[in-house]
């Protein structure tokens, strides 16, 4: 999981509307797709109708899109289509990009010199939607404290930035994806991550979750879950109810102090 980086008014919307994939303000995406822009990851493959640019008119294209912030603070949308021909990146030798393009490999670690002459852990993946090289910087890859309310240990933590299976004591397997909106895959199809902020426990629900790379689900486990899934579902739901409680709460006292007011003049 990577961390929300984006807040929902700092997107292009303007951009997003000339795609048909905002209306007055608001987005026309599923859940997974606004939450992979607001994470600084690729929505899944969408379609986009009726495009223009300079003077070309493309009737649709299917592309991924993904948000970067620009020189002046504020975000640009980036557009990914189907690239007939992956460039891979400098650093990656013939047979490290041919491996991962045949999917021979889920991902590749790299130590890179950045800009600033500073050394970067990166994670190399390939996204076969596109035929992209995806290349995620692993300080950014937060490890989540817990899954299914299972502790992951340092070591469990630091495999999952490396982009390396996590297996938890239920049965649950998870690891880490840029390639996918979720961001994450795993061998149930859905699962429970929890960071302990502050003192306090704050959960993320991840449902219809991809297989595990070169795998395919099995029907009778993939949507099987343990005691300690339903446990932090319940814990979440009670989370959320308290929140829209004390939401309804304060804005019935603030409607019903601005009816006194007003009734006192």
């Amino acid at each position: 999981m990577i961390k929300q980086i984006y807040d929902e008014r700092s997107l292009p919307m303007d951009e997003l509307q000339t795609l048909g994939l905002a209306v007055n303000g608001k987005l026309l995406m599923d859940e997974n797709n606004f939450n992979a822009l607001l994470s600084g990851r690729r929505t899944g493959m969408l379609t986009l109708e009726n495009l223009s640019a300079e003077g070309i008119h493309i009737p649709a294209l299917d592309a991924k899109l993904s948000v970067k912030p620009n020189k002046n603070g504020s975000l640009d949308l980036l557009v990914h289509p189907i690239y007939q021909q992956a460039e891979y990146p400098a650093y990656l030798t013939d047979t490290e990009a041919d491996e991962l393009q045949k999917g021979l490999a889920v991902n590749i670690q790299k130590q890179v010199i950045d800009q600033q002459g500073r050394k970067r852990e990166i994670l190399v993946e390939f996204d076969k939607d596109t035929r992209e090289f995806i290349i995620t910087d692993s300080e950014r890859i937060l490890a989540p404290d817990m899954v299914n309310g299972q502790y992951l240990s340092l070591e469990q933590k630091e495999r999952y930035r490396r982009g390396k299976e996590v297996e938890m004591p239920d049965g649950t397997t998870f690891q880490y994806s840029a390639t996918d909106p979720n961001g994450i895959r795993s061998n149930k199809l859905a699962l429970i991550a929890s960071i302990v902020i502050d003192g306090g426990v704050s959960y993320v629900l991840y449902k219809g979750l991809n297989a595990l790379f070169g795998q395919k689900h099995d029907k009778e486990n993939a949507d099987d879950y343990s005691k300690g899934y339903y446990s932090d579902l319940e814990k979440m739901q009670q989370k959320e109810s308290a929140k829209e409680f004390a939401h309804n709460n304060h804005f019935d006292n603030q409607h019903s102090r601005g009816y006194s007011q007003g009734a006192s003049r």
